[in-house]
This record gives structure tokens, C-alpha cells and sequence, in this order.
């Protein structure tokens, strides 16, 4: 399926972007899709993006503190310390600030 959307990919054929380097290229020149556009397509083709989103956001959680998990990706706290709690994430026992004392 991803090798046919290689082949067929949109904004491609344009003046700006005849040799876009992105999978999901965007209307302007050496620049991909925005995530609002990504995920409309996305959904028109059938695909679950909110699952996805969680999944991903799961186990982003479990590498990184929630926090830092929220402000890379502009989430609520409360939102990310949540998704770490159900994934069974332990960051919340972590201490930040200097342990080379």
C-alpha cells in the first residue's frame, strides 16, 4: 500500500515540488503535509487516527516523563500524566533537577 502511495503521491507534479523528498509532501516548496491535513487524508482513507494517536502518545510515555511528553507535542498535562497512568508508566516517580551531586 505504501510503495502504490509512493508512486501516486500528490504535489509532486508542480513547479515548487517536482522533487519532494517527504513522504506526505505539502503545497509548499521543501515543506511536508501539516498534521491538520495529514490526518483529514488520512481519515478519508479509512484510518483510525485517534487510536493511533493514543497508541503512540502510550508509548511515548513510557520513554519520557509526561510532562515533557505534553509540551513537545502541545498537550495538556493532565492529558499525557493520564495516558502515562494507563500505560503503566513510572516516570512519576522521577525526580528532575541534578543528580551528579
Amino acid at each position: 500500500m505504501l510503495l502504490t502511495y509512493l508512486d501516486q503521491r500528490p504535489n509532486t507534479m508542480t513547479a515548487t515540488n517536482p522533487n519532494a523528498r517527504w513522504l506526505f509532501p505539502g503545497r509548499r516548496a521543501g515543506q511536508p503535509m501539516t498534521p491538520h491535513t495529514l490526518e483529514l487524508r488520512l481519515r478519508h482513507l479509512g484510518f483510525p487516527t485517534q487510536r493511533g494517536r493514543t497508541a503512540a502518545i502510550r508509548h511515548l510515555v513510557l520513554q519520557a516523563p509526561a510532562p515533557v511528553i505534553s509540551r513537545m507535542l502541545g498537550y495538556h498535562d493532565d492529558t499525557t500524566a493520564q495516558l502515562a497512568a494507563e500505560a503503566g508508566g513510572t516516570w512519576r516517580h522521577y525526580a528532575p533537577g541534578d543528580h551528579t551531586r
